[in-house]
């Protein structure tokens, strides 16, 4: 398995195949070339850690192959960034990690994940040093509720306590915004279309990292089954989701993000094709600063299942 110091040396590659990159090998060195045939990216595969491709193209036997062999992820992407199939490489055959998977059935694991995201949601509300009274409120309200984790007795009672405190949350750290509610996959408005994005984003990274342990990604802890929905990554996600949230955020705060560089269709916001390199980027510098952090707790959250740790001995997500 991967451990934390090859990590930290490990690369998450973007390609945009509709602007005319392309993908090439040459010496078992990974290399991305602009439409004119120009070197953008080279790097080793031995570095890689996922590989991105953004938009219509080919994809050849000898991509898979080298992904095979140095283990790494192929993330394959429409224009708007939805994930259509992901060629992972996974841990494959670890089957007590599985058997404990599915005998598990009890709420400790879920009170857990959403203590951890309302501590990240506090965390994040601080770190926006909004002026007045209310930013203190609400922290304290959020306290409350991550508090009265401990003492519910059933997941729809954990949902409501997830529901409400995000719904404070929101209110909060986008009341300079015109903020109207969180409308998921709806993308009613431009900040709810970079919050799926960004979503999206910290999604097939926590997948990709939990497939280098062999989790069964469809049986989660939280989020109830549903066919094929990978309920252990929706669960796993949660914790980090106020990352993609600050940095939404702070593109507005910056002056980063134009009205224009967005179309309606259907009523939904979509950002248009020529635009998506650039908001991708932005979106990423959250997960690229915290990529050992997201690393280590996956890892540490492997081993305290695997060891039948008490919840206190589970990883704990510091936001700074």
């Amino acid at each position: 398995m991967l451990s934390a110091p090859d990590f930290q040396y490990k690369k998450l590659i973007f390609v945009f195949l509709n602007r005319g990159e392309k993908v090439s090998f040459s010496n078992d060195n990974l290399v991305v070339k602009d439409k004119d045939g120009k070197i953008k990216h080279q790097s080793t595969c031995f570095r890689l850690f996922a590989v991105f491709l953004i938009g219509n193209g080919t994809l050849t036997t000898g991509i898979i192959q080298r992904a095979r062999r140095f283990g790494f992820s192929i993330v394959l992407m429409t224009g708007g960034l939805r994930v259509y199939e992901v060629l992972a490489n996974r841990a494959d055959g670890n089957t007590l990690l599985r058997e404990k998977q599915y005998k598990y059935e009890g709420l400790e694991l879920a009170k857990y994940l959403v203590s951890e995201k309302i501590d990240s949601q506090i965390s994040t509300i601080k770190k926006a040093r909004q002026s007045g009274n209310l930013p203190k409120e609400i922290c304290t309200r959020l306290e409350k509720y991550r508090t009265s984790l401990p003492n519910l007795k059933s997941l729809k009672s954990i949902l409501g306590t997830e529901g409400v405190a995000s719904k404070e949350y929101f209110q909060q750290i986008f009341c300079e915004l015109d903020w109207k509610g969180r409308q998921p996959r709806v993308k009613a408005n431009t900040i709810n279309s970079l919050l799926d994005r960004g979503y999206t984003l910290l999604f097939c990274f926590i997948e990709a990292l939990l497939n280098c342990y062999g989790f069964d990604l469809y049986k989660g802890v939280y989020h109830q089954q549903f066919y094929m929905r990978k309920s252990l990554v929706c669960d796993l996600v949660e914790p980090f989701r106020p990352l993609i949230d600050y940095q939404v955020r702070r593109m507005y705060r910056l002056g980063q993000v134009d009205e224009d560089d967005f179309y309606i269709r259907n009523k939904s916001y979509l950002l248009q094709y020529k635009h998506v390199a650039r908001y991708t980027g932005m979106l990423m510098k959250p997960l690229i600063e915290y990529k050992d952090d997201l690393f280590l707790f996956i890892q540490q959250f492997y081993r305290s299942f695997m060891r039948n740790k008490e919840i206190c001995e589970y990883p704990h997500f510091s936001l700074q």
